[in-house]
């Protein structure tokens, strides 16, 4: 089940693979379409760009919809654009006071990252890093990262927002979050979707998105079980 506040459009991945520096490694192809019988987790795919004129939802959107064939998550996109994100932090760090004082307009993001198992940050390359949005949304919370599963999908010009990516993993590792090796890019992503905002080649980047989500759902359930654990036990 999908929580979306965009459409998703349906397309049909009938193109020839792309070009080997489209995704992160692995074999290109598609998989054939199966029964998953993983237990079903809560995946959080948040939408990291603000700014006028983003492509992140479009990106956002058809990895909503790669997680939802998948079949092992309950998808949850979260866009950072609709939460209120100020830049003065609370006096004490979250990860000392786990519920400090919030805005009003923040509560559902909180809500939201408590509830998911796995996350997915949707991140383009601003300035070779990532966007403010991300940071501000992260020093705002610690508990909600701590032990959780976290995975990107990265698109801007050549680099296909790894700079970003690479960032973001030093960032997660202080935060006791797990972030998966695998990972999807799209460089140069204003040639590789169309009008529509479908992807020409969609096979590619369509095979690397279940390998990332299977690595997701290994770690998330793993984590999930460790987390049920009462500490000290």
């Amino acid at each position: 089940m999908v929580a979306l506040s965009l459409p998703l459009s349906a397309w049909s991945p009938n193109r020839p693979c792309a070009a080997a520096n489209l995704v992160s490694g692995g074999r290109c192809g598609r998989r054939k379409p199966k029964e998953n019988t993983m237990s079903r987790l809560k995946l959080a795919v948040i939408i990291g760009s603000v700014r006028e004129g983003r492509f992140g939802p479009v990106v956002a959107r058809w990895f909503a919809e790669q997680a939802e064939a998948h079949g092992a998550f309950d998808i949850d996109v979260i866009d950072l654009a609709e939460m209120t994100l100020p830049l003065e932090l609370p006096a004490t760090s979250p990860m000392l006071d786990p519920n400090p004082p919030r805005p009003e307009g923040m509560r559902e993001l909180t809500r939201r990252l408590d509830a998911a198992d796995a996350m997915v940050i949707v991140t383009p390359d601003i300035n070779r890093s990532y966007p403010a949005s991300i940071k501000t949304a992260i020093d705002w919370h610690f508990t909600q990262w701590q032990h959780k599963t976290i995975g990107f999908v990265g698109y801007s010009g050549n680099s296909g927002g790894l700079l970003a990516i690479e960032h973001l993993r030093q960032v997660f590792n202080e935060l006791n979050a797990h972030t998966v090796r695998d990972y999807v890019s799209f460089p140069r992503y204003y040639l590789l979707f169309d009008e529509a905002g479908r992807l020409r080649q969609p096979d590619e980047p369509a095979a690397a998105a279940q390998r990332m989500l299977d690595q997701l759902h290994w770690w998330a359930s793993a984590l999930a079980a460790a987390r049920a654990v009462p500490a000290g036990v």
